[in-house]
């Protein structure tokens, strides 16, 4: 018998909890249908923007699929307190900011069953470890110039990356090897 009262009470203060959070979603849930409706009548008495030619989409996706060329040879270089490039080297591609992760940075712990949220953890990357957001640094592949091979790079200063080399003027003169 005791067991039995055990366990209701366990259930009792189980449902208060709950209880407890529905009243805190309750309220965001109210605020987020106030804003849904807002943002309704803003698209009926605004309405969209009369897009025709898609500009910027076009041109994201062609810089997409650039970004996706394993044989873009790019130019990295840094920038010194003087606005002056330093010449880094060639390499392939754009770079790599450090702050982007392998997997999605974050997981769904729990999710109620009536649309009120759930819980957001952060997820680590394969290697275990948690990425920083908004990290000012770049993974870069540079070309070794004698060899030919590929090795990876790691910049924490701003660095500029052109698909085209400098011109001579705007680089420190002594960052440029004698073929630039």
């Amino acid at each position: 018998m005791k067991k039995i009262l055990a366990l209701i009470l366990v259930f009792v203060l189980s449902l208060s909890v709950f209880i407890g959070c529905e009243e805190v979603t309750s309220a965001d849930k109210e605020q987020r249908e106030q804003t849904e409706e807002l943002m309704r009548e803003a698209n009926n008495q605004v309405g969209m923007p009369n897009i025709k030619y898609f500009s910027e989409k076009k041109m994201l996706k062609e810089v997409l699929e650039k970004c996706d060329d394993p044989e873009l040879i790019t130019y990295i270089y840094t920038v010194n307190l003087n606005g002056k490039l330093i010449y880094q080297g060639r390499g392939i591609g754009f770079g790599v900011p450090y702050s982007v992760q392998y997997t999605n940075p974050d997981y769904i712990a729990r999710s109620y069953s009536n649309g009120g949220g759930g819980v957001v953890l952060p997820q680590a990357d394969p290697s275990g470890l948690f990425k920083p957001e908004g990290l000012s640094a770049t993974w870069y592949m540079m070309i070794d110039e004698e060899t030919g091979e590929t090795y990876v790079e790691y910049f924490e200063p701003e660095i500029v990356v052109k698909q085209k080399k400098a011109r001579r003027e705007l680089c420190e003169e002594w960052s440029l090897p004698d073929n630039y």
